[in-house]
């Protein structure tokens, strides 16, 4: 198994978890000329922006019907915590979100209004900066934002009815954005008792992300932070336009920081020599962002910060796990359709972009940057297996640096333990269960476990789950290949560009008009369901068994359109299907496109077969726990409606708060 393990990893001793130390922040990080420091020693770092640590935008739990949310505990440590094993030291945030007209955010933002402020937004903020402080890692907090997908600029001066570039010369406008940096500076952490402008966990403010501020608004609220927070760098957010003179001639401003990407540079290295030269050492630098570029590229970009005495550099960007088991994930819109979030340590899942050779060279450069040789690995934490209603349908909340996760079963709580999934990455797929059980027996009941693996080994066994009674075998397809089809027909063929627009899902069949896929199980099916993509016309595809894989016979289908908008990324729209068998013996089923709907998109295929047969025959079931992967169809096909009720009810008691309801009236 070490050896089989071995193969999977490019290098087990670079890319595991890293085992400094965390460290409590307690001092301020200051400027000393062009030097960041941190009491007499210097301060560098080589790191990774992690924008949705206190807002997610990636939320693509199938039934949701917007991608937002507040991280929590879990989460926010696990992004630290990645930070921390790759020798980062500081991250960078992304803005503090604003109502936005039109936007899919609801009360996922920190200002309502002028003046008005989200009480449970500042709650998440004051929950980085505490676990900031417990992890030693450092943050850049960015104030506000030039362009719209946080709401920034164009929402302060559409408050009060102006035009957005009014928000660098408006007077009232100009008055209501520092209601917010007062409000944000002078606000007391509600966990530690800190005032944030105490709080050494934070690197410094940026005064926004990217801003094409005039000379004058950058003087003035520049002045206002530093009046208010003597304690805290004040980080230029002129990032785009090169390094500007009234940045440079500003006693306020401590910091200067660019950012770089193809669609601005065509050379990041002579970008950031020509900036690095321009501030002549009066301040110190570090580039705030740089990305979608190759390894190679990137790594001349970190020699050049090492050689050149930059402070640091932040690669764009990291997402972290999703507390309903997996990561998040984050298509970027100018990453040519290749490049997206980086999920810490690097997986397979991500080697169209080189995700684990580019974080193999990150941690090497976040070492020594900070004059430190490389430490060897350390063993993961155990992960947390989340409850399990179907041995089908089995996920974990991963561990920071772990690689690989081995599946474990058991008739009794105490074992013995069989291995019955053998490294499996949690990066596989995006927003579905990570395990499906395809050997489980029907008729068992079963316990679960989950051993986190990286290359100094494996950690202790997470907690148990179960028992989980097997009342039907499942075939699961998640649409990677074609391996798990029986025949294909039709120009149907396996997308995985454009994944904002299917929830970042990054395995679809894609199928045309006329396609078409089978499926073949050994005993007869009893039921199935399909999570699916389509576009403006609300076209779903046709369903059909046979017994013998020759004659199909049309099979009644209850679909579920997912309310969704189409967001500021234009998401197709997602639909759950689901049906049970119509003819007794049938072991194959066959999925076929018959509409003009060109955007028909088949995202994970389940069919349940060989059932107990003290089990109703045809009962779509989901429960809570699923409410966060996919809607809970519960199909009440005469006379099985009281189950269908005891569903909602253990839906309620596992704490789903969303349930999908499909009644079918069968006129007789």
């Amino acid at each position: 198994m070490r050896a089989k393990l071995a193969l999977l990893l490019w290098s087990a001793g670079l890319l595991a978890a890293a085992s400094a130390e965390p460290r409590k922040s307690g001092q301020f990080v200051t400027a000393r000329g062009d030097r960041l420091m941190l009491g007499e020693q210097d301060y560098r770092f080589m790191s990774f922006n992690v924008p949705n640590l206190h807002l997610v935008e990636d939320n693509f739990a199938f039934a949701e019907p917007n991608p937002w949310r507040w991280p929590n505990a879990f989460e926010i440590r696990d992004a630290l915590e990645s930070i921390r094993q790759m020798g980062g030291r500081a991250t960078r945030i992304y803005v503090l979100s604003v109502r936005r007209d039109g936007s899919d955010m609801g009360e996922h933002v920190f200002v309502r209004s002028p003046g008005e402020f989200n009480e449970d937004a500042f709650a998440v903020l004051d929950l980085v900066l505490q676990i900031a402080n417990e992890t030693g890692i450092r943050l850049v907090i960015p104030l506000v934002d030039n362009w719209k997908w946080w709401g920034g600029k164009a929402e302060y001066a559409r408050f009060r009815g102006k035009q957005p570039d009014d928000f660098w010369t408006d007077e009232q406008v100009i008055r209501d954005f520092e209601q917010t940096v007062r409000f944000t500076l002078n606000r007391v952490n509600t966990l530690t008792g800190v005032a944030y402008k105490n709080d050494p966990a934070i690197l410094g403010w940026e005064t926004g992300n990217e801003l094409d501020s005039t000379p004058a608004w950058t003087r003035r609220i520049s002045t206002l932070i530093k009046k208010l927070d003597p304690n805290h760098l004040v980080i230029d957010g002129n990032a785009l336009h090169g390094v500007q003179q009234v940045s440079l001639d500003d006693p306020n401003i401590d910091v200067i920081t660019t950012h770089h990407y193809p669609n601005t540079d065509s050379d990041y290295v002579a970008a950031i020599s020509k900036a690095h030269a321009r501030i002549g050492g009066k301040k110190p630098y570090f580039v705030g962002e740089f990305g979608f570029a190759s390894p190679d590229e990137l790594e001349r970009v970190m020699d050049l910060i090492i050689d050149k005495g930059i402070s640091g550099g932040m690669l764009w960007s990291l997402r972290f796990h999703n507390r309903d088991g997996g990561f998040y994930w984050h298509s970027e819109p100018s990453g040519e359709n290749l490049y997206k979030s980086y999920h810490w340590p690097g997986f397979a899942s991500g080697d169209a972009y080189d995700e684990r050779r580019i974080l193999n060279i990150t941690q090497r450069k976040a070492y020594q940057i900070r004059g430190l040789d490389l430490p060897p690995p350390t063993l993961p934490a155990a992960p947390e297996l989340l409850p399990i209603a179907d041995a089908s349908r089995i996920s974990w909340r991963g561990a920071a640096g772990a690689m690989a996760y081995d599946v474990e079963r058991a008739n009794s709580p105490e074992g013995p333990w069989q291995t019955v999934g053998s490294d499996i990455s949690d990066a596989a797929v995006q927003y579905r269960p990570l395990f499906s059980d395809s050997r489980a027996e029907v008729g068992q009941s079963y316990f679960y476990r989950a051993v986190a693996k990286n290359g100094a080994g494996d950690s202790k066994p997470s907690n148990v789950a179960g028992p989980v009674a097997v009342t039907t075998k499942w075939l699961v397809d998640e649409c990677r290949d074609f391996s798990a089809t029986a025949d294909h027909s039709g120009e149907v063929s396996v997308l995985s560009r454009q994944a904002r627009k299917t929830q970042e899902d990054v395995h679809r069949f894609h199928m045309p008009k006329n396609s078409a896929l089978t499926y073949a199980v050994p005993e007869p099916i009893e039921a199935w369901r399909i999570l699916l993509f389509n576009g403006a016309e609300a076209a779903v595809p046709e369903i059909s068994l046979s017994t013998d894989g020759k004659s199909f016979h049309a099979c009644p289908t209850e679909s579920a359109p997912i309310p969704v908008g189409q967001g500021d990324y234009g998401y197709l729209r997602p639909v759950a299907l689901a049906g049970r068998s119509n003819r007794s013996e049938a072991r194959y089923l066959r999925v076929e496109n018959r509409s003009e709907n060109t955007e028909l998109q088949l995202s994970r295929i389940e069919i349940s077969y060989g059932g107990d047969d003290a089990r109703p025959r045809g009962v779509s079931e989901f429960d809570g726990r699923d409410a966060g992967l996919y809607p809970s169809i519960l199909l009440f096909h005469k006379p099985y409606h009281t189950e269908g009720v005891t569903y909602v009810q253990r839906a309620a008691k596992l704490g789903c708060t969303k349930v999908n309801v499909i009644v079918t009236l069968l006129c007789e």
